[in-house]
């Protein structure tokens, strides 16, 4: 059990953080949730029938311990409302050139933005689908919903995104075209 744990925090850790991080938006608060993420994998590990991905397991868990803490939390809602801290994220490009980098971040901290106006389970399935780049039919696995349940949640939260970026970019006086979003 020791060498398959080792094998799977080595493996899983950095993603199961991010996207603790994503959820409570507090890199010691996500530190601590990836520990006892991983005392509840040691705990359960023998319970694991292999009916899904360990990967969709462990984000399974993951959102388990971040609902779990939202509810011991006082005004938890209020914490899920905030937003993120995008300054800390890395840019995927390899070389991208400054002015890139720039408007990557006006784009990262739109969506960022905008994100609060979604609900848990839409920000969750956003997180899970955009950043984590899992299948619908691992975000489904990892919510426990139906495949349905996932695109019909990832269709309204990217209306929501998609609106709410077009009031942004208004708001702000951006470029007057419109913003699309994509997968």
């Amino acid at each position: 059990m020791d060498s398959v744990f080792d094998e799977l925090y080595h493996k899983y850790h950095h993603d199961v953080f991010q996207f603790l991080f994503y959820m409570v938006r507090n890199k010691e608060h996500a530190e601590d949730l990836v520990q006892e993420v991983y005392i509840r994998v040691y705990k359960s590990y023998s319970h694991f029938e292999g009916k899904s991905s360990e990967k969709t397991w462990l984000y399974s868990i993951a959102r388990n311990v971040a609902i779990d803490f939202f509810r011991k939390q006082k005004g938890w809602k209020d914490r899920l409302l905030e937003k993120f801290d995008w300054s800390t994220s890395q840019v995927r490009d390899e070389y991208p050139i400054p002015e890139e980098i720039t408007v990557q971040k006006e784009e990262i901290m739109s969506v960022y933005k905008c994100l609060e106006y979604c609900t848990v389970d839409q920000r969750a399935v956003i997180i899970l689908r955009y950043i984590h780049d899992l299948s619908i039919a691992e975000t489904a696995e990892t919510l426990g919903w139906t495949e349905s349940k996932v695109k019909t949640t990832q269709h309204r939260s990217l209306k929501i995104l998609k609106k709410q970026m077009d009031l942004l970019s208004e708001k702000e006086g951006l470029k007057s075209e419109k913003v699309r979003v994509e997968r």
